[in-house]
Order: C-alpha cells, then structure tokens, then sequence
C-alpha cells in the first residue's frame, strides 16, 4: 500500500511523468525480452485500473502482505518454469536487470538476486541503542528485485505461509544457495517522498 510514501493513491498507482511506477516497471520487463507473461497482485478494488494500464498483463487480487501476493501469483501462473518478483516500487530499473537474472537462471543458479554494494558503515545495535557490531562492509549488498527462482524453488520457498520481505529469505531457509548478480543505482526502490522526487526529476531530465 505504500503509507510511508503518504500518497492518496497505493504505491504502484503513483504517477512520475504521466505513467505509473506499475506501467513503468511493466514496460521495463516487457522491453527486457526476458519476461513471456507479466503478472500484476493489486488491491481488489484497484483490479480494473490495473488491468487497464498494463491490459498484458494477467491481473490478480494481491494479499495483506507481500508473501501473500507473491503467491496469489504463483496460483495465477501454474505452468511458468521460471519466476520472477519484482517490486513496481523499483520503476526505473533497467531491463537489462532482468536479463542478468534470467542468464543467472539459465546457468544454473537456482535463485538468484541483483545487489549493490554498501557505502555507508552498518552497525548491529541492541534495543538499548548500545552497539553490537560493526560489520565489514565489503561483504554486504543492498538487495533489489527482480529476485528470479525456478518455480519449484519459489512454490517450495512459500509452500509453509508466512510472510517476509524478500523472497530469497526464504529460499535461504530451504539450504538452497543464492547468487547474487550486479545490481543497479536505477534500480532503486520509491520509498519515500524523497525517493519520488528524485524518480520524478530522473525521469524528467532523461525524456
């Protein structure tokens, strides 16, 4: 829904240049010439305008939580052998992104997530604000989406219900091993109003 970013409308609904961050991220799956089929989790009462601004795509009613939608997904495509999840959040993400990750797939990797490295000094702080740990940096990544899984993987990942906020969390928990590829500075996600601001200006400064 999006209440950090304090719109009046769901995040994915939201507006940068005339398009939404949802047709945004469609157009970019759909230019990747990775993606065959797109599947859109929205708002029950949001379906109609989804479905008339990416008309594609397969739309479905999405879920309280993320997981939720991210199964209502997997429900709507029986048949995929590949998956990918995406954040409409993440409109500006190249399409070259989702290629990286469906090459991934191809050789082999059974998950597979863009990352970017950490510029900023991490600390692990305790619920008293006293610092824990400070961890080395140089072994960190910010992790976007697309997160890309063979089907089974991700059916198997979700299979137990529950929620989580990264799908390749959940894989972890499996054993499954996941690898990450070359994210992107574009591929960042509109969280807040600062975040929309530079979507907007980006944008603005591109066309």
């Amino acid at each position: 829904m999006g209440t950090r970013l304090g719109e009046a409308v769901p995040k994915a609904f939201v507006e940068i240049d005339g398009s939404t961050l949802l047709e945004l991220s469609a157009d970019a799956a759909r230019r990747s010439g990775s993606v065959d089929q797109i599947v859109v989790a929205a708002p029950a009462e949001l379906i109609d305008q989804a479905a008339a601004l990416v008309p594609d795509a397969l739309v479905v009613v999405g879920g309280a939580e993320r997981s939720d939608s991210v199964r209502a997904g997997l429900a709507a495509a029986p048949d995929a052998e590949l998956f990918l999840v995406h954040d409409a959040a993440r409109a500006l993400t190249p399409p070259a992104l989702f290629t990286a990750v469906v090459e991934a797939l191809d050789d082999g990797a059974r998950a597979v997530v863009p990352g970017i490295p950490v510029v900023d000094t991490l600390k692990r702080v305790a619920p008293d604000g006293t610092v824990l740990e400070t961890p080395d940096r140089s072994e960190l990544r910010a992790v976007q989406t697309p997160q890309g899984f063979p089907a089974q993987v991700l059916r198997q990942a979700h299979s137990g219900g529950g929620d989580a906020t990264d799908d390749a969390g959940l894989v972890e928990s499996l054993g499954i091993s996941v690898r990450v590829v070359p994210g992107h500075e574009m591929a960042f996600k509109v969280t807040t109003q600062v975040d929309l601001a530079l979507a907007r200006l980006i944008t603005s400064r591109e066309l």
